[in-house]
């Protein structure tokens, strides 16, 4: 019984501690995700009266989700082994990490941003499952640079830019008409969630979840150029 309390304990501190890095975290890059929401707003401009952009949005997803995945994998799976982490489980959160939430990011939050306003052709592309033999060894190509050399350096902007870039020509791959100007803000205020959370969830605040108590080296999130 006592081994239980200690471990209810345990939990509840971890819940407390990630809630106030969830919370740092989220306001701290809250305008540099704006200024990101921003460009994707601009892009979806240009795409709209340069059909010539539109015409190659799905391949410039899949040029800006896979850079995304790698980032991804390399700065989760980092930041898990610079704070101890190691065998298996480096795997396991690197992949899920990067994989799972830049889909959630660049794919379903962008998807449901076209099911909610209607657009002409909406789809939802998995890159996993449907450019499985780009995006998986992606993944694990980041995942592996980060065992041996891990890393947590990546500048979050450039995490931001790439994610609201993918999520931006996602959207446009289901425009099919010049969009009214309360759609924009509703678009922009997708590309901003797509990004904000999601960005901060997979780099700091998911592999943080899982390291143990005496596994850390005395660095924290805070430290990093994220």
């Amino acid at each position: 019984m006592m081994q239980i309390n200690e471990y209810v304990n345990v939990f509840r501190r971890r819940v407390h501690e990630s809630s106030k890095l969830i919370t740092k975290e989220l306001l701290k890059h809250a305008p540099f995700t704006s200024f990101g929401a921003i460009t994707g707003i601009l892009i979806l401009l240009l795409a709209i009266y340069h059909p010539s952009i539109a015409s190659v949005s799905y391949t410039l997803f899949y040029v800006f989700h896979p850079i995304h995945v790698l980032l991804s994998a390399l700065v989760t799976a980092g930041m898990y082994r610079a704070h101890g982490g190691k065998g298996w489980a480096v795997l396991l959160i690197g992949y899920t990490g990067s994989i799972g939430i830049a889909t959630i990011s660049d794919s379903i939050i962008p998807y449901a941003g076209e099911i909610l306003l209607q657009l002409p052709n909406p789809g939802i592309h998995i890159g996993f499952i449907e450019k499985w033999w780009l995006i998986n060894p992606l993944a694990f190509i980041g995942i592996a640079i980060a065992y041996w050399r891990p890393t947590t350096k990546f500048p979050h902007a450039g995490h931001v830019l790439l994610s609201t870039w993918a999520s931006a020509f996602h959207i446009i791959m289901a425009l099919g008409a010049m969009v009214n100007w309360i759609a924009f803000i509703v678009i922009g205020l997708f590309l901003f969630l797509s990004v904000w959370f999601p960005c901060c969830l997979s780099d700091i605040i998911f592999p943080l979840l899982f390291v143990k108590e005496d596994n850390g080296n005395g660095n924290d999130s805070g430290n990093s150029n994220l």
